[in-house]
């Protein structure tokens, strides 16, 4: 069986790639095992090829861009930026990974008590298209620092980008079996999933991570599941207009809103309401689409045919249920899977796009009251991964930002991941942390060791 992958941008065919069976998903988690052994032993190490390969990625950066570009579609611009914040964060795992696997002295009735943090073996890592090298490496960059070993299943729409992430470990010179990617659809997550794996980590939707969830826990292995967002942007009175605007371009439409932490929907208070739209509503129509290759490009084409059907069927059920198109809702009629970007008014909490995961350039503005209005709107919604705040009053964004139900939240800013703080959801946005020392103990065996003399010990039989 083969799998293709397709220019979005041209609808061209791009390779075929044999898909894997379960032998040769066996193997890799044998050798996997097998290198982990040493591997676990010496930090230092692990932090030296860590930094080998950020060096590596930042000296290949326009060749590991335009991969991501012409798998997916992502303009240039945004997918040098990509292959950057992985290399920063590469580093800063090895800068930082010695200290978060630093073992902790406790006070307790023992003569000596520590807890060590040791890693778990090898992982299995199933991840999308969107981000398809920052999704893989915020996961691996802690995982290898802490020690394990990675078997990588990419998306079958981004294969190429999850094998040049091996061979770049590779160039680096990384011990045969540390990283590997295999190559296949569903079937082979699934396989990988059931081999010898220790834990296993998925980014990706919901539907597919409770099956991911299902079936990692039935094998009782540690998983970690980012299933999306519904990310709410709430814009007060006294926000400053002027860069919330900005900032709800930049969050809706970056990645053509592709992104688990994309804002999907607007909430704005209704007396600034008329304001924000209507600069909101000027910016986005300067937005420039097209080549994605050119760097004057700000927005490319949606990643599939299906993702630009899913996009046309929802705004216009948006449209026929009432709500009004501010600018765009409709397919650009060019070569690729184009879509216009996209304001609508008037949304109803029966539409499709008021509740679920819009991944796509399309952004529903709701009106409110006031901002404890916002608030409940907001926190209206099965997922709850992002947020943000609008507002110059930090009191306020403080006490509003401990009432929103999510596992992120910025103010006056757009939600973006940072390898120095923790990224992960609650509600059906997944469970579990990536990022940040809480990301990287998520797959390390947290033991506590305890000492005591043989007359204490005796004494304290229990």
């Amino acid at each position: 069986m083969k799998i293709r992958t397709t220019n979005p941008a041209t609808e061209q065919m791009l390779e075929e790639y044999e898909v894997m069976d379960m032998d040769d998903i066996n193997k890799a988690v044998v050798k996997a095992r097998q290198s982990f052994k040493e591997w676990q032993t010496n930090i230092q190490n692990r932090a030296a090829f860590l930094y080998n390969v950020s060096h590596l990625f930042r000296k290949d950066k326009e060749r590991l861009a335009k991969l991501i570009t012409t798998e997916m579609g992502k303009p240039i611009k945004e997918a040098r930026s990509e292959v950057d914040k992985c290399a920063w964060t590469m580093e800063y795992y090895a800068d930082y990974g010695s200290h978060f696997m630093a073992d902790e002295t406790t006070n307790t009735d023992a003569r000596k008590s520590f807890t060590a943090f040791q890693p778990l073996g090898v992982v299995g890592s199933v991840m999308p298209w969107n981000f398809p090298y920052w999704q893989a490496l915020r996961f691996a960059s802690p995982s290898l620092m802490a020690g394990n070993t990675i078997v990588l299943k990419p998306s079958s729409a981004t294969l190429q980008c999850g094998i040049e992430i091996e061979k770049s470990f590779q160039r680096a010179g990384l011990p045969e079996g540390v990283f590997q990617t295999v190559v296949g659809d569903s079937t082979v997550a699934e396989m990988l999933i059931d081999s010898d794996v220790n834990a296993v980590t998925f980014t990706g939707s919901v539907d597919a991570g409770k099956r991911v969830g299902q079936r990692a826990v039935a094998r009782l292995k540690k998983c970690v599941l980012e299933l999306g967002g519904s990310d709410p942007f709430i814009v007060c009175e006294d926000a400053d207009l002027e860069k919330a605007s900005s900032g709800a371009v930049k969050g809706r439409f970056i990645n053509c809103g592709q992104s688990c932490i994309a804002t999907k929907r607007f909430f704005v208070v209704e007396k600034i309401a008329n304001e924000f739209i209507e600069k909101f509503t000027q910016k986005t129509e300067k937005l420039k689409v097209g080549d994605p290759l050119s760097d004057d490009t700000d927005m490319g084409p949606l990643v599939s045919s299906k993702s630009l059907e899913n996009i046309d069927g929802i705004v216009r059920g948006a449209l026929e249920a009432g709500a009004e198109a501010l600018t765009g809702g409709e397919r650009i009629k060019n070569k690729g899977y184009f879509y216009s970007p996209t304001i609508l008014t008037k949304i109803s909490p029966k539409m499709r796009i008021a509740h679920e995961e819009t991944f796509g350039p399309v952004a529903p503005i709701t009106v409110v009251k006031d901002e404890i209005q916002a608030i409940e709107q907001a926190n209206n919604s099965e997922f709850g991964l992002g947020a943000s705040i609008w507002t110059q009053d930090l009191h306020k964004a403080e006490r509003l930002s401990r009432l929103v139900e999510s596992g992120i939240v910025t103010v006056n800013n757009v939600v973006v991941s940072d390898p120095r703080v923790p990224f992960g959801g609650i509600k059906n946005s997944g469970f579990g942390r990536e990022l940040s020392r809480y990301g990287m103990l998520e797959f390390v065996n947290i033991k506590s060791v305890r000492f005591y003399d043989q007359l204490i010990y005796n004494h304290h039989v229990e």
